[in-house]
């Protein structure tokens, strides 16, 4: 997500202090979650929400803050995933499936608004939900601050969730769940959120491109109805 650009020092020094913030909550909430993801889940709702309100810098435009309140799924365990990254020949000896494009591609995602930003698609992981295991990709932000990056469609958007998809991780704004013992991914979709264009459409935020399109309905995490 693009933030709008800040003009004075006060504009400045208030965004850092809004990703200092959240970078400060996804730090607690995965030493909260080794042992209680259910309490961990809760502190990052109220946290965001009580950000959302009141910080300058929030998402939510300055006039609907004091009445935002934050909407969000039960929190359901059985949407907490660990899984491994997996390149182009391993995820065709994890299940026989062939992947028909290359990890490593390098790429544009949609754009909510402005110019499309760089990515490079790093790997995909596989998720055994219910209805099923589905294949997501782990894309890697070429430019601005780096990092990890996964936005998702599902079949809730454009009801429940904005249109056009949530986000699970985007570590170069601190939303990083961390790994396990083992080195997967922690995948918790009881966290998935929506990006800041969703509130207000002055924001510019990369979106889910048509390879993360899930064909099922995941009702975790934040919503808008």
């Amino acid at each position: 997500m693009t933030h709008p650009e800040p003009g004075s020092a006060d504009d400045r020094l208030g965004l850092a202090d809004w990703r200092r913030r959240i970078a400060d909550l996804y730090a607690e909430v995965r030493l909260t979650a080794a042992t209680d993801p259910g309490a961990a889940w809760t502190r990052w709702r109220d946290v965001r929400e009580q950000l959302f309100r009141s910080h300058p810098h929030s998402p939510v435009p300055a006039a609907a803050r004091s009445t935002f309140q934050a909407r969000h799924w039960a929190y359901d365990a059985a949407l907490r995933f660990s899984a491994a990254l997996l390149d182009e020949t391993e995820a065709e000896n994890e299940r026989g499936i062939r992947v028909s494009t290359m990890p490593g591609l390098a790429l544009q995602l949609p754009m909510s608004v402005g110019e499309a930003l760089d990515f490079r698609r790093i790997g995909w992981v596989e998720i055994p939900f219910a209805g099923g295991p589905r294949r997501l990709a782990i894309y890697w932000m070429a430019g601005y601050a780096g990092g990890l990056f996964l936005p998702f469609r599902d079949a809730t958007n454009g009801t429940a969730t904005y249109a056009a998809g949530r986000y699970l991780l985007d570590t170069a704004k601190s939303a990083d769940l961390g790994s396990d013992a083992a080195g997967r991914l922690i995948l918790d979709f009881n966290f998935a959120f929506h990006p800041s264009c969703a509130f207000d459409p002055i924001w510019s935020c990369p979106l889910a491109p048509p390879e993360n399109r899930l064909d099922i309905a995941v009702e975790a995490g934040e919503r808008l109805l």
